[in-house]
């Protein structure tokens, strides 16, 4: 009786999660109904660029300098998640008193860097709240489909208080919601997460063929969502129209903001009615629950690397098939494809580094890699940002990008001779 009271680590990890995603999805749709959407017609895709460049800003300073620092301090990261969450709060509070002014903006960039910045912290984390490095992949996945409900959850009360109270109602929930979360974090392990530098051992771990490959396709999966997720948004909104998106959201985010304000200098409502943002969104998530399911099942029959290179080819066949179909049926279909391939590869990849640098670090090694995806997102956002991409041609630039990651990856595996170990048994412990 007296275990079934005992709160494990990774269920305090998981409740603090589980806030910071309700978090960004009342200020996601919060953002909606403010001064962030009229920009003016002609400055719109400028000043999107810019914020993805700004995006940049946090990961490089992050990654060389303040991430090996609090490494090697007993609760750095523990004070990162802390510091990450209390701040966004006290900015969404903030923020409740401008949305109609020009503050607002700031406002928004602080809580993207610091949103950005928790990531890469909880990245860190999750090693130290198991038992066993095996259960790793297990545990993100958790993470995931945790991450996915509750965007759900979230999102619904948060687009009824905008209709019928307003930006400030969502705003203050998000507040309360990240203060919560700031609350919690504080009854996270402080575990050191890197108490040394690391090692010649580590660093050629990490950097040996497999892991390297496995990285490389990774990345350009990670590209991927970055494109899709405003080239949908921007075509959702009325075909490419000037209508900015906040930086920084998953694809169904984003194009569930943008089904919330009218075309940018038309005074006209988008051209896509208002379930076809939601139809979209619905498939997104549920693509990231559908891969955070799948992977880890998968693994128990074929290698990570196959598992890699089957969600690569996966993304490449249905992109091309969406950009036959078009429309609305195309848009959800891109989406749900495009997440399940990033969520089932990412646990995947992290897998990889599991198994071929058993001498690393992992809370930093994921913490550097998750930085590296992130710049590799913002890239990927920039194209369909600064020029006007057609959703059909944008599909043709997916299929194309993720049928060359999956034939070179493959190509670079089975040349470097790594073709993984075998599959554990059926019986194995793999539920995510």
């Amino acid at each position: 009786m007296a275990g079934a009271l005992v709160v494990t680590p990774f269920t305090r990890l998981a409740r603090v999660h589980a806030l910071s995603i309700a978090t960004d999805a009342f200020v996601t749709v919060s953002l909606a109904g403010t001064l962030f959407f009229s920009i003016p017609s002609g400055a719109a895709r400028d000043k999107v660029a810019l914020y993805l460049l700004l995006t940049m800003a946090p990961y490089a300073v992050i990654a060389p300098l303040i991430g090996p620092a609090i490494d090697r301090i007993r609760g750095g990261r523990r004070f990162m998640v802390v510091l990450t969450c209390a701040v966004r709060a006290l900015m969404c509070l903030f923020m409740v008193q401008h949305v109609d002014d020009l503050f607002l903006f700031p406002a928004a960039f602080v809580l993207l860097v610091f949103g950005r910045a928790y990531g890469i912290a909880r990245a860190a984390l999750v090693p130290t709240v198991v038992d066993d490095q095996t259960e790793l992949v297990r545990v993100n996945s958790r993470l995931s489909l945790l991450a996915g409900i509750m965007s759900l959850v979230a999102g619904g009360p948060a687009a009824l208080l905008v209709k019928f109270g307003g930006p400030e109602y969502a705003l203050v929930c998000a507040a309360l919601t990240a203060g919560a979360a700031a609350a919690l974090a504080t009854r996270l392990s402080p575990a050191i997460v890197a108490p040394e530098p690391p090692g010649n051992e580590e660093e050629m771990e990490l950097r040996g063929a497999g892991i390297v490959h496995a990285a490389e396709a990774m990345g350009l999966l990670r590209g991927v969502v970055g494109f899709l997720t405003f080239l949908l948004a921007f075509d959702l909104k009325g075909g490419g129209n000037d209508a900015p998106v906040p930086v920084g959201l998953s694809i169904g985010r984003a194009v569930r903001a943008a089904a919330h304000f009218p075309a940018v200098g038309t005074g006209h409502p988008p051209t896509a009615p208002a379930w076809h943002f939601g139809a979209v969104l619905v498939a997104s998530v549920a693509g990231t629950l559908l891969g955070a399911l799948v992977a880890p099942r998968l693994r128990r029959v074929v290698s990570e690397e196959r598992i890699l290179v089957s969600l690569l080819v996966v993304v490449a066949v249905a992109a091309a098939a969406c950009a036959l179909q078009g429309g609305l049926l195309g848009s959800a279909v891109g989406a749900l494809v495009v997440a399940v391939g990033a969520s089932g590869g990412r646990l995947a990849f992290d897998s990889i580094v599991q198994r071929d640098a058993p001498d690393a670090n992992f809370g930093r090694s994921f913490a550097r890699f998750e930085t590296r995806f992130q710049l590799l997102w913002v890239v990927g956002g920039f194209l369909p940002v600064i020029v006007p991409i057609p959703a059909r041609l944008g599909f043709v630039v997916v299929a194309c990008a993720a049928g060359f990651a999956a034939f070179a990856y493959r190509t670079a595996w089975r040349t470097s001779g790594r073709a993984g170990p075998a599959p554990p048994q059926v019986g194995a412990t793999l539920w995510p």
